[in-house]
């Protein structure tokens, strides 16, 4: 047969001249990918160019899958598991001395003997400020229930109950939760208002 080309027999510098010259031709981009695969020359984004021009997607993934070499042998588990193993017993170590570091999730790591060494005697700001707010709070009375939970299912509950003050403070307060839907809520109540008219 005249004018017939054999793709295997191309070298590679051929093969990529094949393909960038015909990038329909299927064929051509599987041998290609066949061989960078062989050679580990390619990523994954080169697979995915060469997976749209490649009618059997499922060959060019078998491609891929052949070419990732894993090992899956257990010679390094036994390594992590010693180290594993080596960590919990200084961790128990330490529990056992008594002496453990505590770490919260945000804020500084200084232990209390860090402070204590810094510390002056006009250094106790904090308790100056835990002062303060302990005088300037004042006894909630037991007429108003602190409740901090307004929905506007609440308000309407309230307005069918025949509560339309409660209703509107209610509105009043979700204006200042959701700044946007102040309109809506300042409707609402003027609807109050223009029902208690009557």
């Amino acid at each position: 047969m005249s004018g017939y080309i054999d793709i295997k027999k191309l070298t590679l510098d051929e093969l990529t001249g094949v393909v960038n010259l015909y990038p329909w031709f299927g064929g051509a981009r599987k041998e290609l990918c066949e061989r960078m695969s062989r050679i580990d020359g390619w990523g994954e984004a080169q697979y995915a160019d060469a997976a749209m021009y490649i009618g059997a997607r499922g060959k060019l993934s078998d491609v891929m899958r052949s070419a990732r070499k894993e090992d899956w042998e257990d010679a390094d588990v036994e390594k992590l598991l010693k180290s594993y193993i080596v960590e919990k017993k200084s961790n128990a170590a330490e529990a056992s001395s008594g002496k453990r570091k505590v770490y919260a999730g945000v804020g500084d790591y200084f232990s209390q003997e860090d402070y204590d060494q810094v510390r002056r005697a006009d250094d106790n700001v904090f308790s100056r400020y835990a002062a303060k707010a302990k005088q300037g709070k004042t006894g909630t009375s037991d007429s108003e229930p602190e409740f901090d939970l307004y929905t506007e299912t609440l308000a309407r509950i309230y307005l069918e109950q025949g509560y339309p003050e409660q209703a509107k403070s209610i509105y009043s307060k979700l204006i200042l939760a959701y700044p946007e839907k102040n309109a809506y809520f300042a409707a609402l109540i003027q609807k109050i208002d223009e029902l208690n008219q009557y």
